[in-house]
């Protein structure tokens, strides 16, 4: 992954410092003429590849591309386009929902996938994660070599730098919190009023002058201010110097189970019914302590065309009463439905087929993380084009709620079995810090929504954009076709990111997108962005914008 060096110097990061440590994972600051920006322009080769992301709707179109490989290799790269007047987007591992990345308007594509090191900082007693690092291979890599983790996403290609900014979540989340919970510092190449281009660090430490910057990047979302180089990564209650007491340990061993519901069993009292247990469930167990919070859930409630709704449940194996707790979650979602789950032998959007888990199987935590990471055939197909709404909810469903999801996801209008509503576990212990303490605000939820279809060509767009803007408008009926916080609801998550929350036309609350993304954070967001981005020179179409 380019120089690989012992150690390390922070550019710009200031006599503290200055020297410090790196595991030999990571990739060094040397000096730019050692360690030469890679510049890919139309005629290489490679540029048709750089041009889209994981979301083929969207396409840049830039002068070039610039694969970064070291903080000095950023610092270099976004003083050359400060200098020649050119905008940039930054990329980390191409998973965008919407046009944040991959926009016409993008004169420079900043790429950091090749900054993908991850290993452990002595001097910062932390463990440092470079923004191209994809999540699985954080998790390999901070697990075997330290027994240690973070409770991020599940999908494997995701990159580091765009889902910590966004506040990180996954399926330990419910008994870790967030991944910005567990965030120490971060390191960032900003530009200021005169144009001038340095490097940052800032930290957890709020005697820290650069604290307000740290802050931004726990929920703030990604491109916003500046290019993240570095992630920092110890746990508030970490103590001594041991490696493998400053992150989360994850459970040694899981119980999973992975079963589906098929639709030639479900009526619409069966369906409504199962959905109903479901939100009930998620009242009553997402409270910080719950001994149930040590469970989490990925339930995708598939269109008809898709034949079934697919479950994958994970409990952590350590917790004595495991099967209890799993065997009681599955028992309440089928409590008067009259359902029987079966086995789940297709894939279902991120999950893969999973015949062996129709019984709660025993795995090594890293074993499942793979599992249901590696394996997700819609996700990684090479033409994949989607649409993607989100909501956090702090309730379970109304009548009415339930009666629109049935008949749009029994529609015979829009039959495609790539379309469904994943609905995530959330609460637990991401609800056990203060709204004001990151810049991820949601922290009531009990569980999350992801109203999502994925369709292989330009010619589905029309109707796949219908579906998913039609069901979410009336799902969201009563407060204007959106997730306007109050009781019921909390918002929308930022790294889910959809720009039709800035058009009046699908959103008719009155209340602005970024309230949807950030409540009462977002004038705190706004003063950090004067100071550390004042010109707005990283911005995109749902960017933050200078108070």
């Amino acid at each position: 992954m380019g120089n690989l060096t012992r150690r390390a110097v922070l550019a710009g990061a200031g006599a503290a410092l200055a020297g410090t440590a790196v595991s030999p994972h990571l990739s060094g600051a040397a000096p730019a003429a050692a360690d030469p920006v890679h510049t890919v322009r139309p005629d290489d080769p490679r540029y048709p590849q750089l041009v889209t992301g994981n979301n083929q709707r969207f396409v840049a179109a830039p002068e070039y591309f610039r694969m970064l490989r070291s903080p000095a290799d950023a610092e270099q790269a976004v003083r050359q386009a400060v200098e020649t007047g050119k905008r940039v987007s930054v990329r980390s591992g191409g998973h965008c929902f919407a046009d944040l990345v991959c926009h016409p308007e993008a004169q420079v594509v900043l790429d950091l996938s090749g900054m993908h090191g991850v290993g452990y900082d002595p001097a910062m007693r932390a463990f440092a994660v470079e923004p191209g690092a994809r999540l699985l291979n954080v998790y390999e890599d901070l697990f075997t070599g330290w027994g240690v983790t973070i409770p991020g996403g599940m999908c494997w290609s995701v990159g580091a730098g765009g889902h910590v900014a966004g506040g990180g979540y996954g399926l330990l989340s419910r008994a870790h919190g967030l991944v910005v919970d567990h965030l120490h510092a971060v390191e960032v190449v900003v530009v200021d009023r005169d144009g001038r281009v340095r490097t940052v660090v800032a930290t957890r430490d709020p005697k820290d002058p650069h604290h307000d910057l740290w802050w931004a990047h726990t929920g703030g979302g990604g491109g916003n201010f500046g290019v993240v180089t570095r992630y920092w990564f110890r746990s508030p209650d970490a103590r001594g110097a041991d490696p493998a007491g400053q992150l989360v340990r994850p459970p040694s061993t899981v119980l999973v189970r992975a079963v589906s519901f098929p639709w030639e069993d479900l009526g619409e009292r069966e369906f409504t019914r199962l959905l109903a247990n479901f939100g009930r469930w998620h009242e009553e167990h997402s409270a910080p302590d719950a001994p149930q919070r040590k469970l989490s859930s990925v339930f995708n409630v598939c269109h008809r065309a898709h034949g079934s709704l697919d479950i994958f449940i994970q409990v952590d194996g350590d917790a004595p009463d495991a099967q209890r707790i799993l065997d009681d979650y599955l028992g309440r979602l089928t409590d008067g439905t009259g359902l029987t789950p079966k086995t789940m032998r297709k894939g279902s959007g991120d999950l893969a087929a999973m015949p062996e888990l129709g019984e709660a199987q025993r795995l090594p935590w890293l074993n499942a993380a793979r599992l249901v990471g590696l394996n997700n055939p819609t996700i990684t197909h090479p033409s994949l084009r989607g649409a993607h709404k989100s909501a956090l909810m702090r309730r379970g469903f109304t009548d009415a709620q339930l009666s629109t999801m049935y008949r749009h996801l029994t529609s015979a209008e829009y039959a495609n079995p790539n379309t469904m509503i994943v609905l995530f576990s959330y609460g637990g212990r991401v609800n056990s810090v203060a709204p004001d303490a990151t810049a991820a605000a949601q922290r009531s939820s009990i569980f999350k929504m992801l109203f999502q279809t994925f369709w292989g060509d330009a010619s589905g767009d029309r109707a796949g954009l219908g579906w998913a803007r039609g069901i979410y408008e009336e799902f969201f009926a009563d407060t204007g076709g959106v997730p306007v916080p109050n009781d019921r609801y909390e918002g929308c998550y930022v790294n889910y990111p959809d720009t039709d929350l800035k058009d009046p036309a699908r959103n008719r609350s009155g209340v602005p997108w970024h309230d949807l993304f950030y409540g009462a954070n977002h004038r705190r967001l706004q003063e950090v962005k004067r100071r550390w981005d004042p010109t707005d020179y990283f911005r995109h179409s749902l960017s933050i914008q200078p108070r």
